[in-house]
Parts: structure tokens; sequence; C-alpha cells
């Protein structure tokens, strides 16, 4: 009998053009982030991702199509790493198992948002559209904020029997997630209080036990209540 020979699957290549297009937009994203949409020019750009300049016209048509195309790469990566801690179909019906996934779901924030140095770029790029929202925004919001903060919501309905969209719970998710968000956002004052030299795996570890102890509590509290 003869053995089927092992075959090998190609790899797609990457073409120069795709790897030009995704430095561009690393480079928005970056440069957006910090120095602000109207304080970036095209060649700054071109120049943080060793492109030519005009490859920013062939690719988006131009600044705002960058702009847009920064926006879409957050959504993309955000969403992925949502899907990964707290999933995309309906919420668990145990709730064992939904106040299961919203440690899940918090203990994968710190691990992104905190520890994870891409996430500065996403973090600054966004705080600088909530300061002057643009299409850019609307684009996140739709396909990353509200969608998961819906999500976390049907999950703690799950877990506490508190109804999903009552303000009570929307404004509980909200906390939960900005506890996290601080962070990011107050990093360098995180550093100097804690004595840290940096935020790492190790430190995102502390971050993680403190943040699941305030969850672990808020729970206590809501189950004490229904008693």
């Amino acid at each position: 009998m003869n053995k089927s020979p092992n075959v090998k699957i190609p790899r797609r290549e990457v073409s120069p053009a795709d790897m030009t297009r995704a430095a561009l937009v690393r480079a928005a994203l970056k440069l957006f982030g910090r120095q602000g949409f109207d304080g970036t020019s095209t060649r700054e750009i071109a120049a943080e991702a060793k492109a030519n300049i005009g490859s920013i016209a062939y690719h988006f048509g131009g600044k705002e199509g960058l702009r847009a195309a920064a926006a879409d790469y957050i959504v993309d990566t955000i969403q992925t790493i949502a899907g990964q801690a707290i999933g995309n179909l309906q919420a668990p019906d145990d709730p064992d198992a939904a106040r299961a996934q919203l440690f899940t779901a918090l203990e994968r924030m710190v691990a992104f948002i905190v520890a994870r140095p891409e996430a500065g770029e996403i973090v600054q790029f966004v705080l600088r559209e909530l300061s002057h929202p643009t299409a850019a925004l609307d684009r996140i919001y739709d396909g990353v904020f509200e969608p998961t903060h819906r999500r976390l919501c049907l999950i703690w309905e799950q877990a506490t029997g508190e109804a999903a969209e009552s303000e009570r719970t929307k404004l509980t998710v909200f906390t939960l997630i900005g506890q996290v968000i601080y962070f990011r956002i107050g990093r360098e004052a995180v550093m100097r209080r804690m004595g840290w030299r940096g935020i790492g795996n190790d430190e995102a570890a502390k971050v993680v036990r403190v943040v699941t102890d305030n969850l672990g509590a808020i729970l206590a509290a809501r189950k004490d209540r229904r008693s």
C-alpha cells in the first residue's frame, strides 16, 4: 500500500504592498495618538513607516482614509481579544459559568491593555477621538465599544440576575472596564507611586489580583443583597 506523501499547505505570501499598507496603518496609529490628526503630516507618517509618501494616497486615498484604516485596525484587534475573553454568542445560562467568564474577561483585559506595549498606541488614539470625535470614533464605537459593553452586560445579567440593560448594570460594567483602563492612561503615575520601573507581566499579575478581588467583592455584595 502506497503511503500518501506529506502534503505541505503553502503559507499565504505577504506581498510588499500588504507590508507597506500595514506599516502605514501602524505609523498613523502611533503618530495620530501622540500628536493628533492635524498635528501629523503625511510626510511624517511615511517616514515612520519607511514608505513612499505617495503610497498613502495609493492605499488609502489620503490622510482621512488612513485615519479610518487605523480605526478599523483597532476594531479588528480588540474584537479578537474580546472574542477570546467573552465569546461572541449568547451569555452562559449558568450563573457560576457567567461569573467565571467575568473573571476571565478582566484577566484578559489586563493582559492586553496593561501589559501589551501596542495597547498604549491604541488607547492614545482612542482618547484623541473621544476628546474630538470624528467618523473614526463612530467606527470604533460601533465595532468595539457598544457590542463589547452589551455583551458584558448580558453576562452580568446571567451572573447576578440584574437586567442587562438596566442603568445600574451598564454603570457597573463601565466601572469594571474603567479600573483596568486607568492602569494604561495613568501608567506613569502608577509606576512612580508603586516604585515600578515598568509594567510587564509580573506587575500586570498584581493588577489582576486587585481587579478580580474588586469583582469578587461586588458579586458577593449583590448575592448578599438577594439573600
